[in-house]
């Protein structure tokens, strides 16, 4: 895991200026109020390293302009990646607001009767609009006595869902996306757009040739230790599998080839690792350059095809960087693109920084309607998965974490490592196969890893999403929420067989609301935006939204009731009788977060 200083989230509790008693008497409520906030983020939300995450609160409350700076000089020196400004009261909106136009605000406005929090709330959203500084607004439902200290559940629910896209977006801030390599088969996603990145996430781009592979594997660039042990490890719970693709192919590799595949393979992870975050022992070998590795808190590697027709492939790389366990045991995931598809990638990425779960990378390979599965296998669809459902599966590059083995009360799935168990880390190993590559498709051989996604009775609650970049518009997200599904067998077997019977897979019902994209489960595959998918553990589409709204990419695509959607104040001053269309106007008129 990339080693980081994470960011904070400033706390601005604001208040009316006026002495003489009137801001006397709102000291205690106002800084209370500021205090309640920073304990609610700090107990509900952690970091990707699972530690609890920090707040900042200025030191004084804020009555006007002066007290504005002092707050931002503080905020400044504490790398405070968004704010949210709380009030109980009247303030005077553009003396107190935060001016900075690069990172996220929201303000808390208190709904009391004896002082009108409202007012200010709406003032001061005003001002932000009027500048072109866009700010959530958070305002409870029902009226609070003023002496109420508690945080109702609306107003709770918008102060978490700003959080977590505050800590994604600063998370993402002045890291990289490292290419290792170039464009995988004339694949979009894999045209790395410096710009998109730079301008909508505030991050880097970094380059590597595959070839610095090949460097690091002659000259021996990789600790030699760990390599032993990586390998021991790797022959116990990552054996190789039967070969189901070359059996009657007379180019067939022998056992001994394998096994050497097997060792560059492990190389490759280990290096992949040094490249994304450095590696103090690399300097301690002669190599300081390498030691340093690229800051990259998210890559991807072409590998096909100059790679694959003559090298190992990237899958057991890609899965294991995507997994939580190895010879080091339980840990933190990386996020890693097959086929250097930067745009599913980034997908993976604001998925991880919202849930700290690994990501499932797949091909959104094929719709199955109910009436095709009963033509060919007889069986007619019940349950959840009764109109169709989409089979993601790619050659082997998705997350371990994801074959249904991780509970949580109970059911399959997707954990944080902070909260995996050894046993359920070392069920995902049992309960995947290490299938020798098909020679037809990868020439130099590799390992494919094998499992399907187990989710259970009810499905398994999973949200899959994709930006797109599209000319003249800029990038677009698509997000549909829905289940990962368990097929009767005879069904499995006679899908599994006519796509590939050596790679993952998951089987994705989204949830359909009867119109636009979401008519059908064949709509949902017939609008999607490309041929990747990155899958998350859980219904994260409102975060999603949220999110993205403040890197300012809009939203084309989405199943998420409307009650859930926390956009800033300003997108209701583009138009509020079609949402998305609102969405659309408002990215384009306030422009990416960072240009």
């Amino acid at each position: 895991m990339l080693k980081t200083e994470f960011p904070k989230l400033g706390i601005r509790p604001t208040i009316d200026g006026r002495r003489r008693g009137i801001r006397e008497s709102l000291e205690d409520q106002t800084m209370e109020m500021a205090k309640s906030a920073a304990k609610l983020i700090e107990s509900t939300l952690k970091y990707p390293d699972g530690t609890p995450v920090k707040t900042v609160i200025a030191d004084t409350t804020i009555g006007g302009v002066r007290e504005a700076a002092m707050a931002k000089a503080k905020f400044d020196k504490e790398n405070v990646c968004g704010t949210l400004t709380v009030t109980p009261c009247w303030c005077y909106g553009s003396e107190t607001m935060d001016m900075s136009k690069n990172l996220p605000h929201a303000i808390w406005g208190f709904n009391g009767t004896e002082r009108p929090g409202a007012v200010y709330l709406a003032a001061v959203l005003a001002a932000h609009t009027q500048k072109g500084i866009p700010a959530f607004g958070i305002y409870g439902k029902d009226v609070q006595d003023a002496d109420d200290k508690s945080i109702p559940d609306d107003v709770k629910e918008k102060i978490i869902r700003f959080a977590k896209a505050a800590f994604a977006t600063g998370i993402m801030h002045n890291k990289a996306y490292l290419s290792i390599g170039n464009v995988a088969m004339g694949i979009g996603g894999s045209i790395t757009d410096a710009d998109f990145f730079q301008d909508y996430l505030g991050m880097r781009n970094e380059y590597v040739d595959m070839s610095e592979i090949v460097r690091r594997w002659d000259e021996k660039i990789y600790d030699p230790e760990e390599f032993k042990k990586a390998l021991a490890w790797a022959k116990e719970y990552t054996p190789v599998g039967p070969d189901v693709y070359n059996e009657d192919d007379p180019n067939k590799f022998t056992d001994e080839e394998k096994e050497a595949q097997l060792e560059k393979c492990v190389k490759m992870y280990m290096i992949a690792k040094d490249l994304m975050d450095g590696n103090t022992t690399l300097e301690e070998l002669g190599y300081k350059e390498e030691s340093e590795g690229h800051y990259a808190i998210a890559a991807g590697f072409q590998g096909q095809r100059q790679w694959t027709d003559h090298f190992p492939n990237g899958d057991y790389m890609e899965t294991m960087m995507n997994s939580q366990y190895d010879w080091n045991g339980i840990h933190a995931p990386h996020v890693f693109a097959t086929e250097n598809d930067s745009l599913n990638g980034t997908s993976m990425l604001f998925n991880y920084l919202l849930t700290n779960t690994p990501q499932i990378f797949a091909d959104v390979r094929t719709f199955w309607s109910a009436d095709a599965v009963e033509r060919v296998t007889g069986t007619k669809l019940t349950g959840v998965a009764k109109d169709g459902f989409l089979h993601l599966s790619n050659s082997g590059a998705q997350t371990l974490d994801a074959t249904g083995d991780e509970k949580i009360d109970g059911k399959p799935a997707i954990k944080p490592f902070y909260d995996l168990e050894e046993d359920e880390a070392k069920a995902n190993l049992k309960d995947t196969r290490w299938i020798p590559a098909n020679i037809g498709y990868f020439r130099g051989g590799g390992f494919s890893s094998n499992y399907v996604t187990k989710g259970g009775p009810e499905g398994m609650p999973v949200t899959m999403s994709r930006i797109n970049l599209v000319k003249g518009v800029g990038p677009e997200l698509q997000i549909a929420e829905g289940y990962a599904v368990d097929l009767p067998e005879n069904v499995f077997d006679a899908v599994n067989k006519r796509t590939d019977p050596g790679w993952p897979s998951t089987f994705f019902v989204p949830k359909l609301t009867g119109k636009g994209a979401f008519k059908s489960v064949y709509d949902v595959m017939n609008n999607w935006g490309a041929n990747h998918g990155a899958i998350s553990y859980g219904h994260i589409g409102a975060d999603l939204i949220t999110l993205a709204s403040v890197l300012r990419i809009p939203v084309n695509m989405h199943n998420v009731d409307e009650d859930k959607i926390f956009r800033p104040r300003s997108w209701a001053s583009l138009g509020t009788a079609n949402l998305e269309a609102a969405d659309f106007n408002a990215c384009k008129a306030f422009g990416p977060l960072y240009d």
